[in-house]
């Protein structure tokens, strides 16, 4: 597992247990605290999770707004809260961050495929590729070129790998 998938998986069982017991800000820490005791005692993200973490609780409202407006058969409070949590975590990566979107999308589905249900990554893929499919072309452009095309210049924990991930062939197409 990559080091920023484990981060996500951190940042996600945080957004969970902070979701379930009330949304508590003043509670991030701790639960944040005892995710890494618990799975990742020795392993040090420089910072990531809790920037993923504080980076959904400040645009909470605006993350919540966009799942209503693209999953629209489903109320918010109907979507399971893991799924929920993996929609906002995201959609921050992938409208508030400078993640490939590609990436920002594979890694969701990903977390989905391990955490949620049966439905899950297909879901969580509707919803954000219908995000990604919304924006100008040329903010796709400009976001989809963020790194030069050779994969050397895209950062290590940024590369898909395509062992346990979507190629990115496979993760564009996905997206259409």
């Amino acid at each position: 597992m990559s080091n920023r998938h484990l981060a996500r998986t951190i940042a996600l069982q945080t957004l969970f247990a902070w979701d379930f017991t009330g949304k508590n800000n003043k509670s991030t820490e701790s639960i944040i605290h005892d995710n890494f005791e618990n799975f990742a005692p020795n392993f040090d993200d420089g910072g990531f999770v809790n920037n993923l973490v504080k980076g959904v609780a400040d645009h909470l409202e605006e993350i919540d707004k966009s799942i209503v407006r693209y999953a629209t058969e489903w109320p918010l409070d109907q979507i399971t809260t893991i799924d929920r949590n993996i929609l906002r975590l995201g959609i921050f990566e992938l409208v508030y961050t400078e993640v490939p979107p590609r990436v920002a999308i594979n890694e969701a589905i990903e977390v989905a495929k391990s955490f949620g249900g049966d439905a899950s990554g297909k879901f969580i893929n509707g919803v954000l590729g219908a995000i990604y499919n919304e924006w100008p072309d040329a903010e796709k452009k400009k976001r989809d070129n963020h790194w030069d095309k050779e994969k050397e210049d895209i950062p290590s924990e940024l590369k898909i790998d395509d062992t346990n991930n979507l190629s990115e062939k496979e993760a564009l197409t996905e997206l259409k």
